[in-house]
């Protein structure tokens, strides 16, 4: 590694607060990777939410595999993963921005346990959507969920969708979510016939822990000891899911004011449960009739 390409980053449990990923780049085998932990803002994702243990260590996963694919996008965007099955976990859902702006669900059944993707998702698909600015609709992609873990099913997406080999390596707890990322990009066997192999069976000696515990550049420094690394700034991530009562207006409004006039005459209330976000909105009888006033009389 050389030290002048080197910005250091603080790997101690004190930056644990801290959300970041990082690039960085083995030049001489044209192989590039990258490297994502999660802190404070996974905390905030799954505060409140219960999750059993391997519900909240898939979501954490799916948080840093989306974190991992929005930061290497070639077009800045949107881009939201959901994954759908019939098994104990029936969905996970992860949106992330241009900006690194996270937030993401869990959906599952109190008696979800242990197990690999086909245990606890069973039957199901991928859908990937990438909303970009300036198209007339979002992009999306489905496919069937293929591999045993979160991140064999990335690595055969990727593979298939970039035409390029990758490989993942994820961890996630109720404190830290985190993972490594290798790609070879094209030509790279030319450059070093070995590369891309060699890469793979030193990175295959992580463990969760040093996931989860160690900064990049300590974690680069001990899986790659003897390689030319590049590596580049990190990139802040934040879990981002606002309170928007006028997302909620808007969908009253659709709803009609006949159909909200009844549900306050049964419940006296109308309750609006943001799943994503996990955000509870109430609204009163006042606050419903100010919603369908005539404009010009709103106070």
């Amino acid at each position: 590694m050389n030290p002048d390409d080197v910005t250091p980053a603080p790997s101690s449990p004190a930056d644990s607060h801290a959300s970041r990923v990082r690039s960085f780049l083995f030049e001489q085998l044209d192989i590039r990777g990258a490297w994502v932990q999660l802190g404070a803002d996974w905390r905030e994702m799954i505060a409140g939410r219960q999750y059993a243990e391997p519900v909240l260590e898939l979501l954490g996963q799916l948080a840093v595999v989306t974190t991992l694919v929005t930061a290497n996008l070639k077009q800045a965007g949107r881009l939201t993963f959901q994954l759908r099955g019939d098994g104990a976990v029936s969905l996970l859902v992860m949106d992330c921005d241009e900006q690194l702006r996270l937030r993401g669900m869990a959906r599952a059944t109190a008696d979800a346990v242990a197990g690999d993707v086909p245990t606890l998702l069973g039957e199901g698909a991928m859908t990937l959507t990438l909303d970009v600015a300036g198209m007339p609709q979002p992009y999306q992609s489905h496919v069937p969920l293929q591999g045993d873990s979160l991140a064999a099913v990335f690595e055969h997406y990727l593979e298939q969708s970039e035409q390029a080999p990758a490989r993942l390596w994820l961890a996630a707890n109720h404190e830290t979510a985190a993972g490594l990322f290798l790609q070879a990009l094209p030509g790279a066997a030319l450059r070093d016939a070995d590369g891309w192999n060699r890469l793979q069976i030193l990175a295959d000696t992580v463990h969760a822990d040093e996931l989860l515990e160690l900064g990049s550049i300590k974690l680069i420094e001990r899986l790659f000891p003897e390689e030319d690394v590049r590596v580049y700034d990190p990139r802040p991530v934040t879990y981002h899911c606002p309170y928007d009562l006028a997302k909620i207006h808007a969908m009253l409004i659709g709803l009609g004011q006949q159909e909200c006039a009844s549900i306050i005459a049964e419940q006296g209330e109308i309750r609006v449960h943001d799943d994503i976000c996990n955000h509870e909105y109430v609204l009163d009888a006042a606050a419903v009739n100010t919603l369908f006033a005539p404009i010009g009389t709103h106070q």
